[in-house]
């Protein structure tokens, strides 16, 4: 699933491509909304709210949509091929003048009024890449259930919006703590530089490209030796280094499932429960 950064870029190449323009073609093929027709519209922005990109249109109208695992948007010039999978797998279409917007997978669209787009996102907790971002907040939503593991609770949107599952398993080994740690275990310390950090991590990712590095946040919690210097190719901390050594300590980064997600932390490095295969 797309991290919140992730999102934003996306919300930025479609507000760039489509926003102060007249819609000239409008395609939704999901059949909730097979007859809906945006054609002759403006388009008057396109916003990201935690993992959910809303699409403004003239006549109070939002197309809300959401990417989870496989979703796409993509954006392309009149006349350009597109590219992004087969017909098949295309859900919407937005054309003006100069560029069109073909998402693919989308998993979630639907047209509502932009009166009611608390309907689809109200539920979420602070969004932080959002202008109306609350550390406090999103500390107390992420405590609010002790005995949760820390990273369900990480990626539960209603507690702070953005996280995905590499930020995930990134901030638990930054933190020093296993995903399976209870939450309500970790030092008040640990917990307010995790929200802290986590804003940083998203911030420094989005005006990158797709790709993420968590190499310009350094872990800042917890004892023991310095991280080792980081270099150009170690991008990440431990997602996604299955059996390799840990930057820190050298021991093998171990992974399991959480919640349906692989998972990677350090046994050495990171204290608390974890699955024992």
């Amino acid at each position: 699933m797309p991290e919140g950064d992730t999102v934003l870029q996306t919300a930025k190449r479609l507000h760039g491509a489509l926003a102060g323009q007249e819609l000239t073609r409008s395609d939704l093929r999901v059949p909730r909304f097979a007859t809906a027709d945006l054609s002759g519209r403006g388009v008057l922005e396109v916003a990201a709210r935690g993992k959910h990109l809303l699409t403004r249109v003239e006549g109070g109208l939002t197309l809300h949509s959401h990417l989870r695992m496989d979703g796409a948007w993509r954006v392309f010039a009149q006349g350009e091929r597109w590219r992004g999978g087969p017909a098949h797998q295309i859900r919407a279409i937005l054309s003006t003048a100069t560029h069109t917007a073909v998402g693919y997978r989308l998993p979630v669209l639907e047209l509502l009024r932009t009166e009611d787009e608390e309907r689809a996102v109200g539920h979420l907790g602070p969004d932080l890449l959002g202008p109306g971002w609350d550390p406090d907040l999103a500390l107390r939503n992420l405590l609010a259930a002790p005995a949760r593991p820390l990273g369900e609770a990480l990626l539960d949107q209603r507690n702070l919006a953005g996280i995905g599952n590499i930020y995930k398993c990134e901030l638990c080994f930054m933190a020093r703590a296993t995903p399976w740690l209870p939450v309500g275990e970790l030092p008040p310390r640990t917990a307010a530089l995790l929200v802290t950090t986590a804003k940083q991590l998203l911030e420094a990712n989005r005006d990158r490209p797709v790709r993420i590095t968590t190499a310009a946040v350094r872990p800042r919690t917890g004892t023991g030796p310095a991280p080792r210097p980081r270099r150009p190719v170690d991008d990440l901390w431990v997602y996604g280094r299955a059996h390799r050594p840990c930057l820190r300590c050298g021991t093998p980064v171990r992974t399991a499932e959480q919640d349906a997600r692989p998972t990677y932390w350090c046994p050495h490095c990171q204290t608390g429960p974890a699955p024992h295969s």
